[in-house]
């Protein structure tokens, strides 16, 4: 069953992405299909293409949208894969792209998946459950020092060192608020009081397994890559880590600094970047640090 969800900054991004009713649009991270079906609506006559590596978000949300239209298809894919599976399909420009980041709500509510430090399950946090590698192997195989280079890498986790250290020597650790325990008590008290470490260490644990920061930066350039003239490419994101990754890539091209970036059609492009409302805020505290960046290829 489909459980409640809020997509995060709908209104401003479906403002900003200027819809073409006759236009092909994709969806990066179809989750439970808020995003997904508020673009159907607006393309009677156009198509969306749906991405996502949780196959219990696609069987879930395909019926939501079958409701709406019957012209999306939904693809069981890592979002880096965005240029060759289109071309797969015949497709190789389109009009607009929105990518929510992060881990949906009902992966983190549900305690199955593994993501979460507030509720006891196995060890996982797969965002693809087809995939073999999951936190387990982190936690229990990475040397000390692999631990302390994500903690530090995908969280700035504060004493990274005595973190790892304390994984290491209480191993093995096969459930989530076991390993919680082992964060908290590897550090003093009062420094559990002041920053709670559990969230940039699960979070640290996460992105590694899901390979996330790399997919990421893959889709970035497949995307610019794909855009027709005035194409818009929106990104959601939630951590400063993602967040500067996006900011970085999309700062390149309206610097016209484009490196090693890929051979485009056009080197103009121009960014808007928006935050939640204080009304959606209070609604949905999962919002608050989320930012809306939004490139046009001119």
């Amino acid at each position: 069953m489909v459980e409640k969800h809020y997509p995060v900054m709908l209104g401003e991004t479906l403002e900003l992405l200027e819809i073409n009713p006759l236009g092909v649009y994709v969806d990066l991270t179809l989750g439970r299909g808020g995003h997904s079906s508020a673009i159907l609506k607006k393309i009677p006559n156009g198509f969306l293409y749906s991405f996502d590596k949780d196959l219990e978000a696609i069987k879930e949300t395909k019926k939501k949208l079958s409701k709406i239209s019957k012209n999306f298809k939904l693809i069981h894919s890592d979002f880096g894969n965005l240029k060759k599976e289109l071309e797969e399909k015949g497709v190789y420009k389109v009009d607009g792209i929105v990518a929510d980041l992060g881990v949906s709500s009902p992966q983190i509510d549900n305690p199955q998946r593994g993501f979460s430090y507030n509720k006891d399950s196995k060890l996982d946090m797969r965002m693809n459950q087809e995939q073999k590698f999951s936190a387990l192997e982190i936690v229990n195989k990475w040397s000390e020092e692999k631990l302390v280079e994500i903690f530090i890498k995908y969280g700035n986790v504060y004493l990274p060192k005595k973190i790892a250290k304390c994984i290491v020597q209480n191993r093995p650790i096969q459930r989530t608020l076991e390993l919680a325990d082992i964060i908290r008590n590897s550090l003093p008290a009062a420094v559990v009081r002041k920053k709670n470490p559990l969230k940039a260490v699960f979070q640290s644990i996460r992105i590694a397994v899901n390979s996330e920061i790399e997919s990421l930066k893959k889709m970035l350039n497949s995307s610019v890559e794909i855009l027709k003239k005035n194409g818009k490419l929106a990104v959601i994101t939630f951590h400063s880590i993602e967040d500067k990754t996006v900011k970085n890539f999309f700062g390149k091209f309206i610097k016209n600094e484009t490196g090693k970036l890929p051979i485009i059609e056009a080197k103009k492009f121009h960014v808007k970047t928006k935050k939640p409302s204080k009304k959606e805020i209070f609604e949905n505290r999962r919002s608050r640090s989320a930012k809306l960046r939004v490139l046009t290829k001119i």
